[in-house]
C-alpha cells in the first residue's frame, strides 16, 4: 500500500523507519520546516526530514499542511493513508477529509491526551504506560482506537530511555494498522469517557524544582524532563539544569547541603540527592565532579535576587 508519513522529531523517526522497512511504500513525507540550530544557527531538517531524504523519499516541510499546496501534493502523491506520529501540527477537517489519519500516540488513551504524553506520565508518577494507534478525527487525541501496547516505566527510568521503547512498539503496531486498512479488516474501537487526562506542551514554567514540593515529585520531574529538555535549579543566582536525582530519606526543609561528595536538596517531606547538573555555558556532569571545582556558597538564589 501507498503510505505517506508526518512526524518531525527523533521520537517519530523508528516509525518512519518500520513503515519503509515493511511491504508498503512510502511516498511522501511531511515534516515541520527547517528551523536555525546549533552555535551556526543554520536551517537544518528536522530528524524525519533528515532521515526521509537518506531513504530517497520525498519531503515536504510546509508551515501547514491545510495549505492548498501541500494538500495537493498529498491527493497526488497517490497515498491511501496519512500515518501520523509527533508531526507537531494540528491535522485540520480538509486534510482528516483527504485519506484515512492513522495516528501514533505514545501513551494508553485516554491517558495523556496532548503534546507531551511521555513527560507528563513520569512527571505524575505513573508506573505504566504504553502505545495507542488511533483513527484521527477533529477533537485532540480523542479518535477511536485500533491497537494498544502497553509496558512499566521503571522507577529510575526517564524520557530518553522510555520514549526509544514507545517509538519501536508504536512502528510495529502502525505497519499492522496499514496491513489491516489494506486488507479491509481494520477495526477501531470508541474511547471511554472514563479516564481522561490531558498532557499539555510542556513549557518554562515546568522547569523550575521547588524545594516545597514533595522529594518524589521532584525526582519524577527530573526524569520527565531529561534528557531533552532540564529541569532547573537557582543555584547562587545562576540558573543550573538538573538532570538526574533520586528522592532520599533525611531531615525536611534547609535548601542545599553538601555531604562529602554528595548534594542535597531540602524538600517538604526528606531530600532530593542530586546526582548530576549542568552549570550555565558547561558540560553536563556527575555532582562529585562539581563539587570538586565548585567554590560558590551553594544557595537557593533566584536570578534576579540581589
Amino acid at each position: 500500500m501507498q503510505v505517506a508519513f508526518a512526524g518531525s522529531p527523533p521520537a517519530a523517526v523508528p516509525v518512519l523507519r518500520a513503515l519503509a522497512g515493511s511491504g508498503h511504500e512510502v511516498v511522501l513525507v511531511v515534516t515541520q520546516p527547517q528551523k536555525a540550530r546549533g552555535r551556526s544557527g543554520r536551517p537544518t531538517p528536522t530528524a524525519v526530514g533528515q532521515v526521509a531524504q537518506e531513504l530517497g523519499i520525498p519531503v515536504i516541510a510546509p508551515p501547514s499542511i491545510s495549505q492548498p499546496e501541500p494538500m495537493a501534493q498529498l491527493e497526488q502523491s497517490g497515498a491511501g493513508v496519512l500515518c501520523v506520529a509527533a508531526f507537531g501540527q494540528i491535522l485540520k477537517p480538509p486534510v482528516l477529509a483527504l485519506m484515512p489519519c492513522v495516528n501514533v500516540h505514545y501513551s494508553l488513551l485516554p491517558a495523556y491526551r496532548g503534546a507531551a504524553p511521555v513527560e507528563r506520565a513520569i512527571m505524575d508518577g505513573r508506573t505504566e504506560t504504553g502505545v495507542t494507534i488511533m483513527q484521527m478525527d477533529e477533537g485532540m487525541d480523542t479518535g477511536p482506537t485500533i491497537s494498544t501496547w502497553s509496558t512499566p516505566i521503571g522507577p529510575d527510568e526517564d524520557a530518553g530511555d522510555l520514549v526509544p521503547r514507545l517509538a519501536e512498539a508504536g512502528g510495529r503496531l502502525l505497519v499492522e494498522a496499514v496491513d489491516a486498512l489494506e486488507a479491509g479488516t481494520l477495526r477501531a474501537t470508541p474511547q471511554p469517557e472514563d479516564g481522561v487526562v490531558m498532557a499539555p506542551k510542556i513549557t518554562d514554567a515546568d522547569r523550575p524544582l521547588d524545594p516545597a514540593s514533595t522529594a518524589s515529585d521532584l525526582a519524577n520531574r527530573v526524569r520527565a524532563l531529561s534528557p531533552h529538555i532540564g529541569a532547573t535549579l537557582d543555584i547562587d543566582g545562576h540558573r543550573f539544569k538538573i538532570w538526574r536525582a533520586r528522592a532520599v530519606p533525611g531531615e525536611r526543609g534547609g535548601g542545599l547541603r553538601v555531604e562529602g561528595s554528595t548534594l542535597l536538596l531540602g524538600c517538604s517531606d526528606g531530600q532530593l540527592q542530586i546526582l548530576e547538573l549542568q552549570p550555565p555555558n558547561r558540560a553536563r556532569m556527575d555532582t562529585a565532579a562539581f563539587l570538586r571545582g565548585y567554590r560558590g556558597p551553594l544557595e537557593l538564589r533566584a536570578l534576579d535576587a540581589e
